[in-house]
């Protein structure tokens, strides 16, 4: 299904994705050495329930996961890059932490992930990921607009994953949202140009850039949900979600 808000529930997209923004802003100041996994996850449950908002992970139950997620944020570190299962996981200098959060207000969800590393240790490769994923967001999201088409974006992020040296897997990547958090249209990052769904006024994307530093590879966590590099090798992952608008796109979960 391929949903197109009206004014009133775009209204909410805003109000849900600053929501959004705003907890994994404050999950990140929180996030240092030290912290469990587990309690990042708790601080997630309290600010979604103070704020009067709804989970979209923990009845989470896809075909490609074990069972529902039963957590309230996604969190991989360093080899994991996706459905990061929180775990009992205590947080090392220059770990690469990925934090992934949807949640729905108002009968609207809104989906932002961010990868940082945590502590003094600043490994270079993982600097140079991450920056990689963040300009392939910026690069995706300019190529939205009124009349561009799914391609577009999608050849704009690969464009940037390419150039910066990353295999590009495209099992896993953007989609439609809106009443629902994974709706079509898909959004690969790697794509042709001028091929796929014309942008419409009113369609929410999220967008997800994503990369593994060495391989395309992924493999399944014996937890059922952590995708993890099949080589080892660190991931870093950028997520906004965004709304078409008359004039290009506007940045739903950008921070202020």
């Amino acid at each position: 299904m391929i949903e197109i808000l009206n004014p009133p529930a775009l209204v909410r997209a805003k109000e849900t994705g600053a929501l959004v923004a705003h907890i994994l802003q404050t999950l990140k100041s929180r996030s240092a050495v030290g912290t469990n996994l587990l309690d990042i996850d708790r601080w997630a449950h309290a600010m979604i329930v103070e704020a009067g908002a709804l989970s979209c992970y923990v009845d989470y139950e896809p075909s490609f996961g074990r069972g529902p997620f039963g957590h309230y944020i996604c969190t991989a570190v360093n080899d994991a890059v996706l459905h990061g299962l929180p775990t009992d996981y205590t947080l090392a200098d220059g770990d690469l932490l990925t934090l992934d959060l949807a949640v729905s207000k108002g009968g609207v969800a809104a989906d932002s992930a961010i990868s940082f590393i945590v502590g003094d240790s600043k490994p270079p490769e993982s600097v140079a990921m991450i920056s990689a994923t963040e300009r392939a967001l910026s690069a995706g999201i300019a190529a939205a607009g009124p009349g561009a088409r799914i391609g577009d974006i999608s050849h704009a992020i690969g464009s940037v994953l390419s150039e910066a040296g990353y295999p590009i897997n495209t099992e896993f990547g953007g989609h439609g949202i809106g009443s629902t958090m994974h709706q079509d249209p898909h959004v690969s990052n790697s794509g042709r140009p001028g091929r796929g769904y014309r942008l419409r006024p009113g369609l929410l994307l999220a967008l997800e850039p994503w990369v593994m530093a060495d391989t395309a590879k992924l493999i399944t966590d014996a937890d059922g949900w952590t995708l993890r590099s099949a080589t080892g090798c660190r991931a870093a992952h950028s997520e906004h979600t965004i709304a078409i608008t008359d004039d290009g796109a506007e940045i739903l979960t950008l921070p202020n």
